[in-house]
């Protein structure tokens, strides 16, 4: 965990109106059991919002949230794609779907089960 140095990524939405830019280490991949990341299976690196940038696409993004209505989950008005969301536990984060990341490749690195059905 933790084994990668600070980097910085850029990714995007598959149709590209949506980029983004992101530092991270990598200390840890996730995958969340909640109803709406098992239906998308992404795989994400949670990352601080001041290690997070939007370069273009803000007015292509829309946002869906349910149950408390805490977290807001992101998506591409044109190809539909997940790239980011901000987290319900602690919304100064947000989880990347790392699979919209140019050049990262996840294989190899341990992804922790976390526990978001079970939530209140």
């Amino acid at each position: 965990m933790g084994s990668r140095p600070l980097q910085t990524y850029r990714g995007s939405c598959h149709c590209g109106s949506i980029r983004f830019e992101i530092e991270t280490d990598f200390p840890e991949l996730t995958m969340c059991d909640c109803s709406i990341c098992n239906k998308k299976n992404a795989l994400m690196v949670k990352v601080h919002e001041s290690k997070f940038k939007l370069l273009q696409g803000g007015e292509f993004l829309t946002e869906y949230q349910f149950h408390t209505h805490t977290a807001k989950h992101y998506f591409c008005k044109v190809c539909g794609i997940y790239p980011f969301h901000r987290k319900r536990v602690t919304p100064d984060n947000l989880g990347i779907n790392v699979f919209c990341l140019e050049g990262f490749q996840p294989e190899g690195m341990p992804v922790r089960q976390a526990v978001g059905a079970a939530m209140p």
